[in-house]
């Protein structure tokens, strides 16, 4: 068998040559030197001042590698002219040295070749900043670019034009806190295995300065009381009697979703806070056939987004059922609004599998005093059907979110691996599980998460299995979530006697970017933390609103992609607005339909649907009128505010989503002012 090279090495990932081709799509090369560099352990280079590092013939390397990167943005839009000098001298490097064996790259036998790798490595990740979470800029260079990324990435789940089974590039949202090597700020590779999705959600408070950026969670954790009876062993599992015996169970409490209840609750707890933003549910807390009248009541208080675990009866013999955690988001895509007087619009749906069974032995069913119901002597297994591996990840304003279900959390699978790589910055685990303890292991692994990548981590499960959770020896609790974050530490979140609910307030704020290449840092990330916690108790009446008409049967106007997509272009249209006004209309031309681009990205021309947000994106824009003084920025900015009685379902999410950029990308120019 021959020597792998750096060719062959990068054809049996991605299944494509090295060529120049890749030159014109920055998180291509970007792959392509991860995939090197990894492979021949070299990133270790970068480390060493006997490898020369940074390369002392750049003077001011980090300075000269950013500037690379934005050229290359540009360049990428219409590859008018050369591509940017230092981009075309190692590249030109890497291509004379792609036959070299891979054990000469990790031995550093090529010196020049191993700095081309590391520089082009830095320089590509420097040219995907924007293409995940958008960040603010001084100029529009790039800014087509980045909103054909964001497409790419929405339509392929990747930010590479490689056949995403095979590998894939994602944004990557924070760094580690702790000084764990990372060498790269924007970006990062995960080989075939998972279906990763990538998703945006352009709702937030109104409003451009501090005050805008923060997020109230209701946490539910119902059931608030569960009975062995509610675990059923499922008919004719139990199998090997005779040697490790062992059976199936399946979770079906007899009780429904208390919708009254919940009616109440969300009333107290909006006289507490003025608004809920998002409410949880833990794993298994509501019935499949229940999303929809949540959904509606929601809708009816407000309610921007829902998380809940979701459990599926077993319908037939030999078939096991599912459980998963269903991720709902209000069309109207603003938190804080006054309640809605008209019937609900259909919500946009996600669906996070859970990906490992339950397994209770001898000590947890007597840990729950469940023996009533499973013999202590078997194995029990939950009866859910066990999916291929699939991960989403959801931008909520400045927020990018990622959600597991139970013992997800525990895995050091690729799931838990690509987590860390991308690190969003809040990760939500709903639990079926005892109390959320920081003895226990939700705590432990929530701890892993804060540390690397630096992570805030949320824990909820059910009051009722806390209540069951009585080990021998050991009082009973009370606390029933668990939030971790890498700055103010671990918090136990207890439900106080009468109270059904608890209220979080998350903010958010500035955090740093590292990369053990020695760029310099750059404070242009966002982190969370927890500001309040307070107990909800029912109120002794409800709302008393008449239910919303069902839109059970009515598609939503935008499926989750194309809002995806029409959020990329409206991004590009406020940093358009902000510091080119000029290339406006060009960028809209590019988001339209017969673009050769999304050819050249193999992607299909915008849908019906999606060419018809683009174009009311269009109307918008130029209706904005410009008074005297005012900037195009702040005449779109006033124009997207402006309400319009009687405005088509599509205009007004189309005028929203383009709001929600506008105020995000303001916001963050008066943090970086200050």
């Amino acid at each position: 068998m021959s020597e792998p090279t750096l060719a062959s090495t990068w054809y049996a990932a991605s299944g494509a040559p090295i060529a120049d081709r890749l030159l014109e799509w920055p998180p291509d090369v970007f792959a392509l030197t991860n995939v090197v560099l990894a492979r021949a352990e070299a990133f270790r280079f970068a480390l060493s001042q006997a490898a020369d590092w940074p390369p002392s013939r750049f003077g001011d390397w980090a300075r000269v590698v950013a500037e690379a990167g934005r050229g290359w943005s540009a360049w990428a839009e219409d590859r008018t002219g050369a591509a940017p000098d230092l981009v075309a001298a190692e590249w030109s490097v890497l291509r004379e040295g792609a036959e070299t064996p891979l054990e000469h790259v990790a031995v550093r036998r090529d010196h020049r070749l191993c700095e081309a790798l590391l520089s082009l490595h830095a320089i590509a990740d420097e040219a995907c900043a924007g293409l995940g979470v958008a960040l603010d800029t001084s100029a529009a260079e790039g800014c087509v670019y980045r909103a054909r990324g964001r497409e790419l990435l929405a339509r392929t789940g990747s930010l590479a034009r490689v056949d995403a089974r095979l590998l894939r590039v994602l944004p990557k949202v924070i760094t580690p806190p702790t000084g764990r090597l990372t060498f790269s700020r924007y970006a990062c590779v995960q080989g075939p295995g998972i279906d990763a999705r990538w998703h945006k959600v352009p709702a937030r408070h109104r409003g451009t300065d501090l005050r805008s950026e923060y997020a109230t969670m209701l946490l539910l954790p119902w059931p608030l009381r569960v009975h062995a009876s509610d675990f059923h062993v499922v008919e004719g599992s139990v199998q090997r009697l005779a040697k490790d015996p062992y059976g199936f169970f399946e979770f079906a409490p007899a009780e429904g979703l208390d919708l009254d209840l919940l009616d109440r609750v969300l009333v107290s707890a909006r006289e507490e806070a003025g608004s809920v933003d998002v409410v949880l549910l833990p794993e298994s807390a509501i019935d499949e056939g229940e999303i929809g009248d949540l959904e509606t009541l929601l809708d009816r208080h407000g309610v921007i987004s829902l998380l809940t675990g979701v459990r599926q009866p077993t319908r037939q013999p030999g078939q096991f059922a599912n459980n998963w955690l269903h991720m709902g988001f209000n069309p109207r895509l603003e938190k804080g609004v006054s309640l809605p007087s008209e019937g609900r619009e259909p919500w946009l749906h996600l669906r996070q599998n859970k990906h490992h069974r339950w397994s209770l032995d001898e000590d947890q069913v007597e840990q729950y005093h469940l023996g009533a119901a499973l013999h202590p002597h078997l194995r029990w297994w939950e009866a859910m059907d066990v999916p291929r591996k699939s991960i989403q990840f959801v931008e909520v304003a400045e927020l990018v979110l990622t959600a597991l279900v139970c013992e997800d959390l525990a895995h050091n699978d690729e799931i838990a691996q690509l987590i860390r790589s991308v690190g969003p910055t809040a990760v939500i685990n709903l639990l079926l599980d005892g109390p959320q303890l920081t003895s226990r292991w939700t705590a432990r692994y929530a701890s892993v998460l804060a540390d690397d990548p630096g992570s805030a981590v949320l824990t909820l499960t059910s009051y009722g299995m806390v209540e069951r959770s009585r080990p021998h020896g050991h009082d009973g609790s009370r606390v029933i979530g668990l939030w971790k974050d890498p700055t103010r530490g671990v918090r136990e979140i207890p439900l106080d006697a009468e109270a059904q609910g608890v209220l979080l307030t998350l903010c958010m704020d500035r955090a740093t970017r590292y990369s053990a290449d020695l760029r310099w840092p750059i404070d242009n990330t966002t982190s969370c933390y927890c500001v309040a916690v307070r107990q909800v108790r029912a109120a002794s009446a409800g709302s008393g609103s008449p239910p919303s008409q069902s839109t059970a049967s009515t598609p939503p106007v935008l499926e989750l992609d194309q809002l995806t997509i029409l959020t990329a272009w409206a991004e590009a249209v406020s940093e358009a607005a902000a510091y080119a006004p000029a290339r406006i209309d060009q960028l809209l031309a590019e988001a339209g339909a017969c673009g050769p681009w999304r050819a050249e990205l193999g992607l299909p021309e915008p849908s019906d649907q999606l060419a018809d947000a683009i174009e009311s994106l269009g109307r918008v824009v130029h209706a904005a009128a410009l008074p005297d003084g005012a900037s195009s920025f702040d005449a779109l900015l006033a124009a997207a505010g402006e309400e319009h009685p009687g405005e088509i379902t599509l205009d007004r999410v189309v005028r929203r989503a383009l709001l929600s950029m506008l105020e995000e990308r303001r916001t963050r120019q008066t943090r970086r002012s200050q």
